[in-house]
């Protein structure tokens, strides 16, 4: 077994308007192996408000977070965040030295805004594989998890839950992980069966699209001056 109750540390970001979904999952599995302190970390420990409403308080400000991480997080957050010097200055910092770097859904965007992501496979909701390019990374459409030596990424909500199973493999062994994954009962029958582009067809998918077009602009638009600051260099669609 790897690292076997050696003392691990899990930072995931909080933020105003942060996505509780996308988080929640690597917050439960990880937080309930053995010798395992996660960290919900951000610049205050005042309360915030997770979208949609849900009150959440971080444990950990970005100062007091360990140096040397074991796993570093980030789910979707607002649009400002991306732009936000302290939080990208952080996740630069923490990130350039934990030994698991995290995106769930436009996470991995937030990563890549951070520097995190130049010269990885990486993958995010559908509705942003075409932002991916804008960070220097290599998009995988996918709702699968996209693993590229310590980058480890996923779609929204469940990704998170698939990411902590890889995790666990990784930090406590393969049998940690098969337990988790039975004590958690994680055998996902999706109800409707139309949870990838592919499955629900043109026109569901299309209507999905149409529901992200404004935000789309916006994160379009961060992303260009992102890949200005980074010096990337986007290849034509």
């Amino acid at each position: 077994m790897t690292d076997e109750l050696r003392k691990l540390d899990v930072a995931i970001l909080v933020c105003p308007g942060y996505l509780p979904a996308d988080v929640i999952g690597v917050h439960t599995l990880l937080g309930f192996q053995p010798e395992v302190n996660v960290h919900l970390v951000w610049k205050d420990l005042d309360e915030l408000t997770g979208t949609p409403h849900f009150p959440t308080r971080a444990t950990t400000t970005f100062e007091d977070c360990p140096a040397d991480l074991d796993v570093l997080l980030a789910g979707a957050v607002p649009a400002e965040i991306f732009e936000d010097a302290q939080t990208l200055e952080f996740l630069a910092d923490r990130g350039g030295r934990a030994k698991w770097v995290a995106g769930v859904c436009m996470g991995s965007v937030l990563l890549g805004a951070a520097g995190l992501l130049r010269g990885y496979r990486a993958t995010t909701n559908f509705h942003a594989y075409d932002l991916l390019p804008y960070y220097g990374a290599t998009p995988v459409p996918t709702n699968r998890v996209v693993e590229d030596r310590n980058r480890i990424t996923a779609g929204p909500a469940t990704g998170g839950l698939e990411i902590a199973l890889r995790l666990i493999q990784d930090l406590r062994g393969t049998e940690a992980a098969r337990r988790s994954e039975l004590t958690w009962e994680y055998a996902p029958e999706p109800l409707f069966g139309v949870g990838t582009p592919e499955l629900a067809g043109p026109e569901l998918a299309g209507a999905s699209i149409r529901d992200f077009d404004e935000k789309h602009a916006a994160l379009r638009e961060l992303s260009e001056r992102a890949a200005e600051r980074l010096g990337v260099v986007v290849p034509p669609a």
